[in-house]
């Protein structure tokens, strides 16, 4: 294909996988554009098909395959000449992919990312299957991305990989060693988004508490997000991500001083008996994991806490689990994810003994994800007859907005209904609390 026809080359993206990866997809398809290709959101009526993947865990690769092998069966229709595998999936099983499915064109490691619009190219003038598996990038330039979804959030990533190498994680082997964005990298960043028209800033990374370790940068978070807090044009400033053993009282004061960084933590902290928890590699204790929880709301008062846990790690007894579920009873989260323990490949839990069987993994998961619905449904309740201030996302033709106040995360967590809604996407608006909806809460604009 030469270089004059390239504007009539249809290119049909799919993103897959974590805030991180969004970022990584938003990347490529400015790349795309500007490398003069036309996007298409119809996969079906596109001459490539290039597919972002996430490899993290079971369910993200299986999600991953359905998504190659969809575009692969529409090559074979003829509907679609080429298709592209990038991102994690590729990093963690490389030429695995084209075994698995038949008809694959390339892939692509995430340190091609920059180059996908050249990679396009190439893999549409050629017949060859290529592989461009390339050594792991620094922490990436994030510049000229395309941003997915409404235009007043969007996320910042300011690190890359991780250091703690949990052992049921992949992530350092796919993403690599921790490595900070350096700061005035991450200002220009934030300072395009700015100007672009967002106002959620949404600071993403493995780790976010170990930014500037690297660098030899003494409590970096706090001196970074004081930086952030400058730029007049975000009004919410979110944190993703914590490692609860760095989070620091420095963080938290900060937080609780500034007039941007909502009081919203997702902090995974993945079980609280200490034997589960050396066995997982994880710092901390329970002892240290319960003060963190208590001096975190002492703190900040009005603060949303959201967390994750891991159910069904090999050797994890009935008395563990429960242990488990009397502290989520205790510490009252606001909003918690739960998955099933996965023995993946390479890593070090994988080669534990004592695998528990599936369906008890199952039932512990049930259990615990219907106590904390209690008390999320407890805490919603609560909220009726409140106000609160929303960001509104999108607003139908009948009026009906669709929303979050300061204590949920986008595309994460639940949402705020905001019944005949007068402003547009991007407005902030003061809402009351007139009823639930399940997780949703109902809202009528003040």
């Amino acid at each position: 294909m030469t270089e004059k026809h390239k504007d009539s080359v249809r290119v049909g993206f799919v993103a897959l996988g974590c805030p991180k990866n969004i970022v990584d997809s938003e990347k490529m398809l400015g790349e795309i554009a500007q490398s003069g290709f036309i996007i298409t959101a119809r996969v079906e009526q596109a001459d490539i098909v290039v597919i972002n993947t996430c490899g993290f865990i079971a369910p993200a690769k299986e999600e991953a395959f359905e998504a190659i092998k969809e575009a692969v069966g529409l090559k074979r229709k003829g509907k679609v000449k080429k298709v592209i595998v990038a991102g994690c999936l590729p990093e963690r099983i490389k030429e695995d992919i084209f075994r698995q499915v038949n008809g694959v064109d390339a892939i692509v490691g995430l340190g091609g990312r920059d180059d996908i619009g050249k990679i396009i190219n190439k893999v549409l003038n050629d017949n060859k299957v290529f592989n461009f598996l390339d050594e792991r990038p620094a922490a990436c330039d994030d510049r000229g991305r395309l941003i997915i979804g409404p235009r007043h959030k969007a996320y910042l990533r300011i690190s890359e990989g991780c250091d703690w190498k949990c052992s049921f994680c992949t992530v350092p082997e796919i993403r690599g060693p921790f490595r900070s964005k350096p700061a005035e990298l991450v200002l220009a960043e934030a300072k395009e988004l700015a100007e672009s028209g967002v106002k959620e800033l949404i600071v993403v990374g493995q780790d976010i508490t170990s930014w500037g370790k690297d660098l030899l940068i003494k409590d970096g978070l706090t001196g970074l997000l004081k930086e952030l807090e400058k730029i007049k044009e975000f009004k919410w400033i979110r944190l993703l991500y914590l490692y609860p053993a760095m989070i620091s009282d420095a963080l938290l004061e900060t937080m609780a001083q500034s007039e941007k960084i909502v009081h919203y933590l997702d902090i995974p902290l993945q079980h609280i008996n200490d034997r589960i928890l050396k066995g997982m590699r994880r710092a901390g204790s329970s002892k240290s994991i319960h003060k963190l929880v208590e001096r975190i709301k002492r703190k900040l008062t009005d603060v949303v806490l959201r967390t994750t846990f891991i159910v069904g790690f090999p050797g994890e007894s009935d008395g563990q689990f429960e242990e488990l579920v009397d502290f989520v009873r205790w510490a009252r989260f606001d909003a918690m994810g739960c998955f099933k323990y996965y023995a993946e490949d390479g890593t070090k839990a994988a080669r534990i003994e004592g695998q528990i069987p599936e369906k008890v993994k199952e039932s512990r998961l049930e259990k615990l994800m219907l106590i904390q619905q209690q008390i999320a449904f407890e805490k919603n309740r609560n909220r009726v007859g409140s106000e609160l201030e929303c960001i509104v996302d999108e607003v139908d033709g009948r009026g009906k907005g669709r929303g979050r106040f300061y204590g949920q995360s986008p595309d994460i967590d639940s949402i705020c209904l905001i019944k005949k809604c007068m402003a547009g996407a991007g407005d902030f608006v003061r809402v009351k609390v007139v009823g639930t909806r399940g997780y949703d809460l109902l809202v009528e604009q003040i």
